[in-house]
């Protein structure tokens, strides 16, 4: 009798396991290279960070890619499981649980190397031009100090040449996205530049996971102890490496 309910119970883990096994979570982004893109190795540097680590905690994963307001709503309806780059919000944290930091976005100031321009409040840079792509937030101060002048652009490559042309003073943008499109440059632009030192604004960056899932605190623990983890192996810094980081 024993042995029956043994090959009984044998036979159940094996008819369960191909369920268990086709479980994957729905990660879900808009495109901002170099975090999140389809068209970029493992889906940009985010997707692959997290993707990683949820893969070491037992998680199987898909990414799919769309506008943002999509992929926000997604995850506040279920259709996704986790949001890969999210800031903190507390209007989110009724569509999902934010894990902890996993990435450090820090927007800076941008000039040319031979100009000496120093940054330590927004009133030091009144008398200077700044490119700045149109629509984007950079910082709260930033944006709404009337006294800036800033210079609308269509994109940071168009903004980065206008800078190494003095046709402007400064521009500024996200240090990861910046590296991103000064390395697709020419030298001639990419050494013409260099950052300043103090970052204008800082976000730290999340996944959210859907609070539709019923494991999501299971995944956001599972998450956070595997980048810890990464982090100390060393996993994460070649992965940084790996994206030009």
């Amino acid at each position: 009798m024993l042995r029956l309910s043994r090959a009984v119970a044998l036979i159940v883990l094996l008819l369960l396991a191909p369920t268990v096994a086709a479980e994957r979570l729905r990660l879900v982004a808009d495109a901002w290279p170099p975090f999140t893109d389809a068209t970029l190795i493992n889906g940009g540097l985010a997707t692959d960070i997290v993707s990683t680590a949820l893969a070491r905690a037992g998680y199987a994963s898909d990414f799919e890619q769309v506008p943002w307001a999509r992929a926000l709503m997604g995850v506040g309806d279920g259709r996704y499981d986790v949001l890969i780059n999210a800031w903190y919000d507390e209007a989110r944290t009724h569509l999902g649980q934010f894990s902890a930091e996993y990435l450090l976005n820090r927007v800076r100031f941008i000039k040319r190397r031979a100009d000496p321009i120093e940054f330590q409040n927004l009133q030091q840079l009144h008398d200077y031009p700044v490119a700045v792509v149109r629509g984007y937030a950079y910082s709260a101060d930033f944006d709404a100090d009337p006294k800036l002048q800033k210079v609308p652009v269509h994109n940071f490559a168009m903004a980065v040449r206008m800078l190494a042309a003095q046709r402007v003073r400064l521009t500024v943008e996200d240090e990861y996205v910046a590296r991103f499109y000064l390395a697709r440059e020419s030298p001639r632009v990419r050494n013409a530049v260099e950052f300043l030192p103090k970052p204008l604004s800082e976000n730290s960056l999340h996944i959210l996971v859907s609070l539709k899932n019923p494991k999501h605190e299971q995944i956001v623990a599972g998450f956070d102890r595997e980048i810890s983890k990464m982090k100390a192996d060393g996993s994460y810094a070649r992965l940084l490496k790996q994206h030009g980081m």
